[in-house]
């Protein structure tokens, strides 16, 4: 057994297809199945089976992971505290939607770089896919999302609840109207969209990150939902204005990160979330 042959199993893992990983590590498939096969007979079991939809964890797979994890984690834990000059003590990455990094994130980070000035931090931004595949891949150590998929050797928490309020450019105009645009914020705020307005035909504009909603309608004119947090400055600036009379959504936000791990840096942070989490729930 080889790093390469861990990474390639934690890259079919997180895809569910030999072809997807292959792109994934820039390698041809013949040498993915290779990988694979020789992974299989050195531990004696099937990992993989295969079939027109792709490549689903076996028992012993599912059973596999958690300890593949393990192992690159480990590895690449060595790899970063032989590699970090000496003022670190470790190193930890943090992946997260971009609406957790607008304010919050950043507030975040920079209480915990002062709490722990010797721990080496890479933060990234991703959409929910992404965060989960760097997760079970071991690339990234802690993510925050608001509609997290399970996966063996992962757990997943309640970080807090974001608030979706409605705000528009010109509040004297009626809503709905045609410059509403819909924000994908996942298949909970869509359900409670579904039920509040069962009769809200598609707008003609929907993006997948608030971010871009907030850039479209200060732009161009229009409304679109954003959460109460990232809302507040902009309606103090001026810029933006609640809709009069509208609803607002619950929107959970999550955090994920392996199960049983013994890193104290891990916990050190999970410990700095769960304070970012009992402030944040506070303000609500």
């Amino acid at each position: 057994m080889d790093i390469d042959q861990i990474k390639t199993f934690l890259s079919v893992a997180a895809n569910g297809s030999f072809l997807e990983a292959a792109g994934r590590l820039y390698v041809t498939q013949s040498t993915v199945s290779t990988r694979m096969q020789r992974l299989e007979s050195y531990l004696g079991v099937t990992l993989f089976v295969r079939n027109r939809s792709g490549a689903a964890l076996t028992l012993s797979g599912q059973r596999f992971l958690r300890h593949a994890k393990s192992m690159l984690l480990t590895l690449e834990q060595a790899r970063h505290d032989i590699g970090l000059p000496g003022r670190f003590r470790a190193s930890i990455t943090v992946g997260a939607r971009i609406a957790l990094w607008e304010e919050l994130l950043p507030r975040w980070i920079g209480a915990l770089r002062r709490q722990a000035p010797d721990i080496s931090i890479r933060s990234e931004i991703g959409f929910e896919e992404d965060l989960m595949r760097g997760l079970i891949e071991g690339r990234i150590d802690v993510g925050m999302m608001y509609t997290p998929q399970h996966s063996p050797g992962l757990q997943i928490e309640h970080l807090f609840d974001e608030t979706l309020v409605l705000v528009t450019t010109d509040p004297a105009k009626p809503w709905p109207n045609e410059d509403y645009i819909y924000v994908d914020w996942g298949p909970a705020f869509y359900a409670q969209h579904n039920i509040s307005y069962p009769d809200f035909e598609r707008p003609p504009q929907v993006v997948n990150i608030g971010w871009l909603g907030v850039q479209l309608i200060i732009s161009n004119g229009g409304s679109c939902f954003l959460p109460a947090r990232i809302a507040k400055p902009l309606i103090e600036a001026g810029k933006l204005f609640h809709v009069p009379g509208s609803l607002q959504f619950r929107l959970p936000a999550y955090r994920v990160f392996p199960t049983g791990s013994d890193s104290i840096v891990l916990r050190q942070v999970l410990d700095s979330l769960r304070l970012l989490a009992v402030i944040e729930q506070k303000k609500l």
